[in-house]
């Protein structure tokens, strides 16, 4: 059997930066354990799976470990690589365990249509272990992740996870987060950290600014805004908050397409 493969940066316009996202363009359903090998085999955070359906595109996201329920990146290279190979043209939708995500293409770049998800305060001590020395000027929880606001933009650059006691929290992930300094392009900084479902540090994570958005858009009293994920690879996602929904926008490249064998 053969598959086509692919491999994108998203949230950047440049090769080699930001997130980079396996997705498998599929002609037929296959098993739920075939997919998992393929993420396996693609080792990217996340391997998107596309399939085509009568009125939508259905779309999967498997880490190397699991699958999950929501996942931005992936989204948007889903989206890029439909538009550049001349599979699709106007706006997408996608069928997804997180019900029906959007994808249009503007100024912007790609603008994705997601659901808030918004965090609830929990108590400080809650996350104490996994943030170690810092200190944290809150925490709160939705139905994937943790969110813990650092003091400084510098102590979240500077913070050095311990993956056991991240993991021990349980969720999919914890991300940090803290406002942009004085003189930065951005609104504010954030990394995020997944042991739980395989991923020591995400590059660049859509769907955590689903959480982020609100969270910041409260603090700061604007609904637009820049957020920057301070990984090693780095990448910018633009964020609108409108009601109950997140607008994520971002640019995609294609950095790899091969053929899967098997």
């Amino acid at each position: 059997m053969e598959l086509p493969i692919y491999v994108v940066d998203a949230f950047t316009n440049r090769p080699f930066s930001g997130n980079p996202a396996g997705v498998c363009v599929l002609n037929e359903p296959i098993s739920d354990e075939l997919m998992q090998k393929i993420a396996q085999e693609m080792n990217h955070a996340e391997t998107a799976f596309l399939l085509p359906t009568s009125s939508a595109w259905s779309l999967r996201w498997f880490t190397p470990a699991c699958e999950v329920d929501l996942c931005g990146h992936a989204t948007l290279a889903s989206a890029h690589l439909l538009w550049s190979s001349g599979r699709a043209t106007g706006e997408l939708c996608f069928d997804t365990r997180s019900g029906s995500l959007g994808a249009v293409k503007n100024e912007h770049g790609i603008e994705l249509d997601f659901p808030s998800e918004p965090v609830v305060e929990i108590p400080l001590s809650q996350v104490s272990e996994a943030i170690g020395s810092e200190k944290a000027v809150f925490a709160g929880s939705n139905r994937m992740d943790f969110l813990v606001q650092l003091a400084s933009e510098a102590a979240v650059r500077r913070f050095i996870p311990d993956m056991a006691a991240i993991a021990s929290l349980g969720n999919r992930a914890l991300m940090i987060t803290a406002k942009a300094d004085a003189d930065a392009e951005y609104d504010f900084i954030s990394r995020l950290f997944g042991p739980n479902v395989g991923i020591p540090e995400d590059p660049v994570t859509g769907s955590a600014h689903c959480a982020l958005a609100p969270f910041w858009a409260e603090r700061l009293g604007k609904s637009s805004m820049l957020g920057y994920q301070g990984s090693a690879r780095g990448g910018f996602v633009g964020v609108e908050v409108v009601l109950e929904r997140i607008k994520l926008r971002g640019r995609a490249t294609t950095t790899l397409s091969g053929t899967l064998h098997f």
